[in-house]
């Protein structure tokens, strides 16, 4: 039998258990070994019989010597009694209400018991603990995993419809028992496993699915989350190898024209954005195609820092390998935001920030094309033809081009794309942002992506392990911190009062609602989150009837968002009903007021961008967090939200509280469970990424690391950031 057979060749699988490995991704007997459990049952000690007491959790191994099913004295309740025997002595195992233990495992068998010693009128015996059948080899194997003095814990596996953590728990037992761990190659080398003290593979697959101690458990599982997250980092970091030795624009920036643009801004530029421009321009003034990481909380400036690079970029012109300039200009710059609310605000930026240029600037999404400056109105846009808006993104004429994915179509082609900015980075594909710089012919552009997720150091040095980070970590000056409440039901009525004031003084206001639509009832159970449509018709009807309320949220349609948002910017609707669609996108200097409704069901990262949306202005700003939770531990947590000083600190510690699936909203980062152990960790994060930067400095086509090279060929290729 080879690691690569399918399961099912081993085991006899019926339809529903097939269809829950396919689910699972499971295919071979490899898979089935590398498959490990979630967490484990409570410690049980490996005794001999004699050694019993009552009260304590044990596993006891021996020959069955009788099988009865009777009836309880005064209950006349069905009673399974099985007796074993080992060397020391017998005893009864009793399960109540299931005959069928009686019959699991014929007398004269070998078997496991796990279960609480309890005791009866001087007697002991094992109440409803688990049985399962073992082998003389097994028993005998000098590896056991049930040696006597030894703790063992029962390993519990995630499961999926048709197969259970016993299925996975004993199929696991039976290949480890035959020795077909032994034959998988490590892919990490012994000097790394012995630098960080990790066991190797074969030790470590023993460990995590049979431990004898927690602590082996915990060596298996660090080994484990160590291996992950440095595959991880290798594939990034084998991406940006592959990127960086394209051809690109080199830049020589003109710092004298890089100040007098920032000197139009309304604004004094902070520290923060000073320094990562420098950074910027630098990497952009280099031989190798820039890939960074702008990274900063919502309103700390990240679109002034992209519009001074692009206008650096587009009034420069490259220079050859000996710093000689080339003889023709118009460098390009692609700008993909991930919604068209988004591309539009950030067309509209751009606008303000080039207006004084003339600068021809595109939009290009998948209900309209805009072009600024418009020939009837300079200091307007207008609205172009699909087909003009490409001849003159092909011919060099639109040295911006502002969109969403429509930028990633075949049709949409560049004459010298020299930067691609992507903004909410983790919301685009792997393939997508290939795509987008592959536009330029002959070159790569220069790679800038941005965030405004608050993410903690460790997941940011793994999932982007393919680029250098700049952190935004100020906020532009002038800017008041943002009064946030957490209120309960008893004071909702008090905070309505309060926002009505603010209201009549001709402020708007966000109310964020968790769901769309009330529940369905007759399809699920009754949820206790309010809805967007709902919540609107009582705010209208019995709390805000004097002010214009509308709703907006993912059903809706670009063209109905889009006159939403319109009549909102405009102040048309004082109170806008939404659910977190206004996390990334909207930006309306006069709303100043946002309630998050059902907070317990939001991370303290989303909570923070969420309250962002209103530190668009230096008004006095004002986040209300309503929770109906009567958890005092979910109280505090929300509670983080005023004592934090930033979205790092507060992602950080959503990290810490809830986990990494919590924090960006389930396995978007393409990251298991185990992995996710690592992130807490920064010097395994750390360590990870020191060892593959120090393999790929001496051997970057990984010719000496063979072990190495097949598991990354193995691995599957991402279809979205992990």
């Amino acid at each position: 039998m080879e690691l690569n057979d399918l399961i099912e060749k081993k085991f006899r699988l019926n339809p529903l258990q097939k269809a829950a490995l396919e689910k699972l991704k499971l295919m071979t007997l490899r898979d089935l070994l590398l498959y490990l459990p979630s967490r484990y049952g409570d410690a049980a000690e490996v005794k001999h019989i004699a050694e019993l007491k009552p009260g304590e959790l044990a596993v006891i191994s021996g020959r069955i010597v009788k099988n009865e099913i009777r009836k309880g004295f005064h209950t006349k309740i069905p009673i399974a009694e099985v007796t074993v025997e080992d060397d020391t002595g017998r005893i009864k195992a009793v399960w109540f209400h299931q005959a069928y233990m009686a019959k699991k495992i014929p007398e004269g068998s070998l078997a496991k018991i796990t279960g609480m010693v309890t005791e009866r009128k001087g007697t002991r015996y094992i109440a409803n603990g688990e049985l399962e059948e073992v082998d003389e080899i097994e028993l005998a194997h000098k590896n056991s995993l049930f040696n006597k003095n030894e703790v063992t814990r029962t390993p519990v596996y995630p499961e999926s419809r048709g197969i259970t953590s016993n299925w996975f728990h004993h199929a696991i037992k039976k290949l480890i028992t035959a020795g077909m761990h032994e034959s998988i190659v490590d892919p990490i080398g012994d000097e790394i496993l012995k630098k960080y003290h990790l066991p190797g593979l074969k030790t470590a697959i023993v460990w995590i699915h049979f431990p004898k101690s927690d602590s082996d458990a915990l060596s298996a599982r660090k080994r484990f989350s160590f291996e992950e997250i440095f595959f991880i980092q290798l594939t990034r970091q084998i991406e940006r190898q592959a990127y960086r030795s394209n051809p690109n624009f080199k830049l020589a920036p003109d710092p004298l024209a890089v100040d007098n643009f920032l000197g139009k801004f309304n604004f004094k530029p902070t520290a923060a954005q000073t320094r990562s421009i420098n950074q910027i321009l630098k990497d952009m003034s280099s031989n190798q195609p820039m890939t960074r990481l702008l990274e900063g909380d919502v309103g700390s400036g990240k679109t002034a820092v992209a519009a001074t690079v692009s206008y650096s970029t587009i009034v420069t012109r490259p220079v050859d390998a000996n710093g000689k300039k080339q003889d023709f200009g118009a460098l390009q710059v692609a700008y993909m935001a991930p919604t068209e609310i988004l591309a539009k605000q950030h067309f509209e930026s751009f606008i303000k920030y080039f207006k004084h240029l003339g600068i021809n600037i595109g939009l290009l999404t998948g209900s309209g094309c805009f072009k600024f400056p418009s020939k009837i109105n300079p200091a307007g846009f207008t609205p172009i033809s699909r087909a003009q808006l490409l001849k003159w993104c092909a011919n060099g004429e639109i040295p911006i081009l502002i969109g969403t994915h429509a930028l990633i179509q075949k049709s949409i082609k560049f004459k010298h794309l020299a930067l691609v900015i992507i903004d909410e980075q983790h919301r685009f594909g792997v393939e997508q942002r290939f795509k987008i710089a592959r536009k330029s012919t002959g070159t790569v552009p220069h790679l800038l992506s941005m965030t405004a997720t608050p993410i903690p150091r460790t997941l940011a040095l793994t999932i982007y392990g393919d680029l250098d980070l700049s952190l935004l970590d100020e906020m532009p000056e002038g800017r008041k911190q943002v009064i946030t409440e957490v209120v309960l039901k008893a004071d909702r009525q008090r905070v309505y009062e309060s926002i009505r004031k603010e209201l009549k003084n001709g402020r708007q206001a966000y109310i964020i609602c968790p769901r769309i639509d009330e529940p369905d009832l007759k399809k699920e159970m009754a949820i206790n989150a309010k809805s967007v449509k709902e919540e609107a018709k009582r705010l209208q009807k019995d709390i805000f009837p004097e002010f214009e309320i509308n709703v907006i949220h993912g059903k809706l349609n670009p063209k109905n968002k889009d006159a939403v948002m319109k009549d909102f910017t405009e102040g048309k609707i004082d109170i806008l009903v939404a659910t977190s669609v206004i996390e990334v996108g909207v930006n309306v200097t006069n709303a100043t007021i946002i309630i998050i409704e059902g907070a317990e069901r939001f991370g303290l990262a989303q909570l923070h961008q969420l309250r962002g949306r209103v530190i668009r202005s230096n008004h006095q700003a004002y986040c209300y967090v309503f929770s109906d939770s009567q958890s005092e531990k979910t109280i505090d947590r929300l509670k983080a939200l005023k004592t934090a000083k930033n979205g790092f600190e507060l992602a950080e510690l959503d990290l810490q509280l809830r986990g990494i699936g919590e924090l960006s909203g389930g396995k978007q980062w393409g990251i298991s469970d185990i992995g996710m152990e690592a992130i807490k960790n920064l010097k395994m994060v750390e360590a990870a990424r020191n060892e593959v930067g120090e393999i790929l400095k001496t051997d970057p086509q990984l010719q000496n690391h063979p072990t190495i090279l097949e598991k990354i060929n193995s691995r599957p290729k991402p279809t979205h950031f992990e």
